[in-house]
């Protein structure tokens, strides 16, 4: 494939293609030719060096739940692939553009990011942190943001406060750990046996393996719990929390067809009126301000991300079989040749 891309015309690029909804991988995604996008006035063309999977990766791939279908396409993908993150260099920019310009090494967001190029809104990207390879800040946009919206922005993590955080060793869950310890929180975080060294090395003061113990029994309450893994009662979750705490959900059950996790984010929110507690969820924002953000942390040396394994790009099929096995600690990172 290597080969292929080097001896490619310069008007095209190697990119992963999904030409219709699927569950599984291997029956979706493809690696094609095609042309490179090109770009409008506000828009930058970036020379994508790595991308990284995630839950809603799979989510584009499938079409589930339906709910998504108005957006991604009702019928077949609008999109060429369900690539989100991004990091690699500028290659052009749009004539109302400013702050970037060609050669500038940055990450971010942008749509169809499984391809050698990418067409990029400027308030999407930032500088990639100096001290990070492209692969490992690629694994950052779209999961790091999540986390700190969850941990800082609904959550209101702050100095000595009990934090839960379920799915602790994920995409999410390895970020949410770093921040909640940054912010200054007892940390307790979720996770399963191979997994829990690699979360305590993350900052967590207390560890469960939610495979011999219920994270949830006992007289311990916490005054924010952070729900990734999506697999407990609203009842439980909220019996949990102290008499003004927080629970933040971040992820659902995803096999409902319909609404996937949905439900169970919309009957937090209509309880949480009358808990005495703040019972919510949100949808990610991916902007510029929150990667300026994220880089001050990065660069003070208190977030990093966790790789669990590299792929080429004619591998993403299987990046996605990994991710849905369930062994991934931390991040799946796909990587591109420079030119």
């Amino acid at each position: 494939m290597n080969e292929s891309i080097a001896a490619g015309e310069s008007t095209t690029m190697a990119a992963v293609v999904q030409e219709h909804y699927g569950a599984e991988p291997e029956g979706v995604l493809r690696t094609a030719r095609l042309p490179r996008p090109g770009i409008g006035p506000g828009q930058v063309l970036v020379r994508v060096r790595a991308s990284s999977v995630d839950r809603g990766t799979w989510h584009l791939m499938a079409g589930l739940p339906y709910a998504v279908r108005p957006v991604s396409g009702l019928r077949r993908p609008k999109l060429p692939n369900p690539g989100r993150n991004i990091a690699g260099v500028v290659e052009a920019v749009g004539s109302d553009v400013t702050g970037f310009a060609p050669g500038d090494e940055v990450y971010g967001t942008a749509v169809s990011a499984f391809a050698e190029y990418a067409a990029a809104r400027p308030d999407r990207i930032a500088p990639k942190p100096t001290g990070l390879t492209f692969e490992e800040a690629a694994t950052v946009p779209v999961s790091a943001l999540t986390a700190l919206q969850a941990v800082r922005d609904r959550g209101k993590v702050r100095e000595g406060q009990q934090v839960l955080i379920t799915g602790a060793a994920g995409g999410v869950g390895t970020f949410a750990v770093q921040l909640a310890h940054a912010f200054g929180a007892q940390v307790t975080a979720v996770a399963s046996t191979p997994k829990l060294d690699a979360v305590r090395a993350l900052g967590a003061d207390r560890v469960i393996d939610y495979t011999r113990e219920d994270f949830l029994a006992g007289p311990r309450r916490y005054d924010v719990i952070i729900d990734i893994a999506g697999n407990r009662g609203l009842r439980e979750l909220c019996r949990a929390l102290t008499p003004r705490g927080r629970l933040v959900i971040t992820g659902g059950e995803t096999s409902g067809r319909w609404l996937g996790g949905t439900d169970r984010q919309l009957r937090a929110q209509m309880l949480s009126p009358f808990t005495g507690r703040h019972l919510g969820t949100f949808i990610s924002s991916e902007h510029a301000d929150g990667l300026h953000d994220l880089n001050a942390l990065i660069d003070a040396g208190a977030l990093r991300p966790v790789v669990d394994r590299v792929y080429a790009l004619t591998e993403t099929a299987a990046a996605v079989r990994r991710l849905l096995d369930g062994h991934v600690t931390g991040k799946l990172a796909l990587t591109l040749p420079a030119e």
